[in-house]
């Protein structure tokens, strides 16, 4: 197998420019509406919608690498960074520290140009706590860094990066690309997701890390975007992209295979439409999130409203499954009968919608 980097053209990449023309005037039109919809927030509900993309972008990424981070320790994390906390809060997993604290960096950070003393701090932060691994440094070694699957005695390698000798080279090359094709460089890629999309491939074929490669690859496409709308981008690549994990890798094997990223930009930029579409449904969920607190937080028992918030913390795709007395039991520790009232309660003051009956009997909330 012949890789993209071992090519003659390489890092010279191409592609077809009609094969996007649409979903890159959609992500226009809705990245528009997206600043549109945060600006006219009052600062409480803009800030809460900002959080909770955020913390989606940290959670997902993370996700897509097979590592499942605790939802409190990253929301503490984050909050911490963005000193939204007035004493530090405790985060115990070191993992969703380095998560948060990357998430909060890139965003702060994202006009300044790329450096290689920036993404050896990125990978520093994210890593923090790893065992085993070289962190905050270029990998090393005469081994080859393959990207691979299945058994350990018999695996299915999909892509092999370059040794380890070439990675500050080619790291330097890619800094310089990066920069040279930012909004203000000398030549400037006309669309962020184009220039995010390339950035992402590129960056993932040197695989220039012993671990966490994908995780920054996202960031700097996070970047890539932020720079181009010229303000710290409202979205969630990765929940996108997580969504749909094995696209996602389909089309990344795919481009590593070739320097004719047309097939790769198409999968992209429709995965930055999709992030952008989540995100108008994401800041809309925050305002009605905010309409039925004000409504219903006074008729809320202090247990009912622990349950409550469990439920909202799912987001706009809804508590999975719904709430049930099984459910409410787990979260309270109240007996079933105290259970059964406390859901009944929420039925008749509108706060819930019954779904089913009988024992498949649940609950949503009525938003």
């Amino acid at each position: 197998m012949i890789y993209n980097w071992q090519q003659a053209d390489w890092p010279d990449f191409r592609f077809d420019p009609a094969r996007v023309e649409d979903a890159l005037l959609a992500i226009a039109a809705h990245s528009g509406k997206v600043s549109g919809l945060l600006a006219g927030l009052p600062t409480r509900l803009e800030a809460e919608a900002i959080l909770d993309l955020m913390i989606e972008e940290a959670i997902k990424s993370s996700a897509i690498e097979g590592e499942i981070l605790p939802r409190h320790d990253v929301v503490s994390s984050i909050r911490n960074h963005l000193g939204l906390n007035t004493a530090p809060e405790s985060v115990k997993n070191p993992m969703a520290e380095g998560a948060g604290n990357l998430m909060t960096t890139v965003r702060r950070t994202f006009a300044e140009p790329l450096s290689e003393d920036a993404l050896l701090s990125w990978h520093s932060v994210l890593m923090q706590g790893a065992a085993g691994i070289k962190v905050g440094a270029w990998r090393c070694g005469s081994d080859p860094m393959q990207v691979a699957s299945g058994l350990m005695h018999r695996p299915t390698v999909h892509f092999e990066a370059p040794p380890a000798t070439e990675v500050p080279p080619q790291m330097a090359r890619f800094i310089a690309w990066f920069n040279r094709t930012a909004p203000d460089g000398p030549l400037p890629l006309k669309h962020a997701a184009i220039r995010s999309g390339i950035a992402h491939v590129y960056f993932e074929s040197i695989h220039p890390f012993e671990d966490g490669n994908g995780r920054i690859g996202r960031a700097l496409s996070e970047k890539a975007l932020s720079q181009g709308m010229g303000h710290p981008v409202l979205l969630s690549l990765s929940r996108s992209i997580e969504a749909k994990r094995s696209a996602y890798y389909d089309a990344l094997e795919a481009a590593q295979r070739s320097n004719d990223l047309t097939g790769w930009l198409a999968y992209f930029v429709e995965t930055v439409l999709h992030a952008l579409l989540d995100s108008e449904r994401r800041i809309l969920f925050v305002v009605k999130k905010a309409r039925f607190l004000d409504h219903h937080r006074a008729t809320l028992s202090e247990r009912q409203g622990k349950v409550i918030e469990r439920m909202l913390e799912a987001g706009p795709d809804g508590f999975l499954g719904g709430m049930n007395s099984r459910k409410y039991i787990a979260l309270t520790g109240v007996s079933k009968a105290t259970a059964t009232r406390d859901l009944q309660h929420l039925v008749a003051t509108e706060a819930l919608l019954p779904c089913g009956g009988g024992r498949s009997a649940s609950y949503q909330l009525k938003l």
